[in-house]
């Protein structure tokens, strides 16, 4: 099964490949296209982490050199904690000893952590050249490797520093999902249903005909592809529309808003960005319910669908109310002083907008919060 989707932008449109064993094709997929995508003479910066590029960085290491690239090697700590400018000066550092030029590039093999800060670092380097997008769990093959935002985290806040750059290409291989952790396959699922709730609403009603959702295992190959298809369709589709989030786009922000002010507080420690925007989309859904723009029974369904997934559905008792209210004015997203929410109106369409009363957030958090 191939699916090939197209990210339309004027300025740089760009594919999306999804199909199992194109890992191995990386350098065939730069080099095909005419001119290629990236020349095959030029050298490559490959940054990753110790996790991925153990069972991975070699394929993607000879798949690119059989295409006549020369690739350095760059590994960048694990996790959250570590999507900061000093793990960037690593990518610059690399960069600057592998001699990139500016018709160079670099590739990003891993998660949405690896894929923000080597966006940002190719978007900086030499004032911008070239990177790849090779993600390698659920929630950077539907959400953070398409669309063209990279960054780093501020002490103060998630992704506050960062820029605009669109990949050249985007190769998804749904077989490395096998080697992916149960709990990051749950977290990737926030954003598969966060597709459903806000765009997709066949999506979502095809994930409430799945059977279980906690466990790639139970995941069929024909559905694992759908998932992956229809997700990076509404991705496409939205990015397409409005690039760099002037308007449309502001709705992939569904559950980020309460969600972002979660892994914050809790220092990206103990809850996952799937986690938290998950809990995020419970208390966006019980706003736009409070408000009487949601229908409770069109709550109830996400609700049970996150409960199928295996997310957690409450606020973590380590964060204070009181905090997360302040963290929430710190949001990129708070415009003229007022913080935005994006909050669904039926399953399948969703707003973005600045009327929830401060009360009415707090009264929320309040009652999501665990005991």
């Amino acid at each position: 099964m191939k699916s090939v989707i197209s990210v339309p932008l004027p300025h740089q449109p760009y594919n999306v490949v999804i199909a199992s064993g194109v890992l191995d094709e990386l350098g065939a997929g730069l080099a095909e296209h005419t001119p290629p995508l990236i020349k095959p003479s030029q050298r490559l910066v490959l940054v990753s982490n110790p996790d991925v590029f153990g069972p991975y960085g070699d394929r993607a290491i000879v798949a690119l050199e059989n295409a006549g690239y020369t690739v350095t090697p760059c590994l960048l700590p694990e996790g959250e904690q570590h999507k900061t400018l000093a793990s960037v000066q690593i990518i610059y550092d690399a960069a600057l000893a592998a001699g990139l030029e500016r018709g160079s590039a670099m590739v990003a093999l891993g998660g949405g952590v690896i894929g923000d800060m080597t966006g940002f670092a190719a978007a900086t380097w030499l004032r911008g050249i070239a990177f790849v997008q090779v993600p390698t769990t659920l929630l950077a093959m539907v959400d953070a490797s398409i669309g063209g935002k990279t960054g780093v985290n501020h002490p103060q806040g998630k992704n506050l520093i960062g820029a605009f750059h669109q990949p050249k290409q985007v190769f998804i291989d749904p077989q490395v999902l096998h080697t992916l952790p149960d709990r990051e396959f749950r977290a990737g699922m926030a954003e598969v249903i966060k597709y459903g709730v806000i765009w997709d609403a066949a999506l979502f009603e095809r994930l409430e005909a799945a059977e279980r959702l906690d466990d790639i295992r139970h995941v069929s190959a024909d559905l694992l592809q759908e998932i992956l298809t229809r997700s990076c369709q509404a991705k496409a589709d939205v990015v397409s529309k409005d690039e760099k989030e002037a308007g449309l786009r502001a709705i992939l922000n569904y559950g980020h808003t309460i969600g972002h002010a979660i892994e914050s507080l809790m220092h990206y420690q103990g809850v996952n960005h799937g986690e938290a925007v998950g809990i995020g989309m419970v208390a966006a859904g019980e706003i736009a319910v409070r408000m009487g723009w949601w229908e409770p029974s069109a709550a109830a369904r996400q609700l049970a669908l996150l409960q199928k997934t295996g997310l957690p559905i409450q606020i973590p008792a380590g964060c204070d109310t009181d905090a997360i209210i302040d963290a929430l004015k710190t949001d990129k997203k708070v415009e003229d002083g007022c913080i935005r929410f994006v909050l669904p109106t039926q399953i399948g369409v969703a707003k973005v907008t600045n009327e929830p009363s401060p009360a009415l957030v707090r009264e929320v958090v309040a009652a999501l919060t665990a005991a």
